[in-house]
């Protein structure tokens, strides 16, 4: 049997399972991150829960194991950059795991383990059966990331930064970004983003959940999501100018919102497409917050294996 393992590494949680070779999950077992704890006990976390499965499960430990998280690597040591556990960036975490699992390690961006995830397990499995489908699986949450997947491997490109399209410019916007520049697509339709330009227009705080939930009863409601709807066509409409995807999956707290997938949605994102059609799906997740568990262990060796980074 060919059993592929993987690791969620988020700021709160870190996630592992075991999938089968038909890529249903076997075992899954949760533990706290404690990044306030630091980098090393972070790495004991994961340790320990690597033995907690293999114990669990009857399965002996694997030669390779896959892990998202947040950010990038870089470098033969897997170095750590952009990552929202703090703890973690600038720190070897590829060279270190290895040494303490004693086993190979592949890591790759939580994005774009969502997107492997979702187009090989979930949303876009039927539409991927097709040779040569392309898949773009989108996080819109706190950021805007994505990823692409196509022939169930991760396209991470020259750069390593495929799919980042939260940080292409939107027209007419100027807020500043991280990032250093200004008015990335970031700025405009990620969740605090979208928050922060409701209380400028009401004088009230909300979390984003209840600005959709208020809708039309609320001018300053209405208009924030429908800065977010066309937004997001304008943004979207431009990658798909590019990529030309199968099929296109909305992960994170933002794609929960479901005026996202509204005929005045789709209206506003075939505005920006070059034939000014859109004839593909456009899809919320069915992984739940699996879904990056489950794609780091398709980076593992197996018919869909995503060659990750090995730094």
């Amino acid at each position: 049997m060919s059993w592929r393992w993987g690791i969620d590494l988020g700021g709160t949680k870190i996630e592992a399972a075991i999938l089968d070779a038909s890529m249903r999950p076997i075992i899954r077992e949760r533990v706290e991150t404690g990044q306030e704890q630091g980098y090393g006990h972070i790495l004991m976390q994961i340790s320990a829960l690597v033995s907690t499965l293999s114990e669990k499960s009857g399965i002996p430990m694997p030669r390779q194991i896959g892990i998202g998280t947040p950010g990038r690597t870089e470098g033969p040591e897997g170095v750590v950059k952009n990552s929202n556990t703090a703890c973690l960036n600038g720190m070897p975490l590829q060279r270190d795991l290895e040494e303490v699992l004693g086993m190979e390690v592949l890591i790759e961006n939580d994005a774009n383990c969502f997107a492997l995830a979702e187009s090989m397990m979930g949303a876009g499995r039927d539409e991927m059966l097709s040779p040569g489908a392309l898949a773009f699986g989108i996080i819109l949450g706190t950021g805007v990331g994505g990823g692409i997947v196509t022939g169930g491997r991760v396209i991470r490109g020259a750069h390593g930064i495929a799919g980042e399209w939260g940080h292409n410019p939107l027209p007419g916007e100027d807020a500043p970004c991280y990032c250093g520049r200004r008015g990335c697509v970031e700025t405009v339709i990620s969740g605090p983003a979208l928050e922060r330009y409701y209380a400028s227009r009401s004088g009230r705080e909300l979390p984003l959940r209840e600005i959709a939930a208020v809708g039309s009863r609320d001018q300053a409601a209405r208009e924030t999501i429908e800065r977010l709807v066309a937004s997001f066509g304008a943004a979207l409409g431009a990658v798909i100018n590019i990529l030309d995807p199968d099929i296109v999956i909305i992960g994170g707290g933002v794609g929960n919102i479901r005026q996202l997938y509204s005929p005045a949605s789709r209206a506003a994102i075939a505005a920006q497409v070059f034939n000014r059609t859109l004839d593909i799906p456009v899809l919320p997740p069915l992984l739940g917050d699996s879904a990056g568990v489950f794609g780091a262990a398709l980076l593992t060796d197996s018919p869909f294996s995503s060659g990750a980074s090995r730094g």
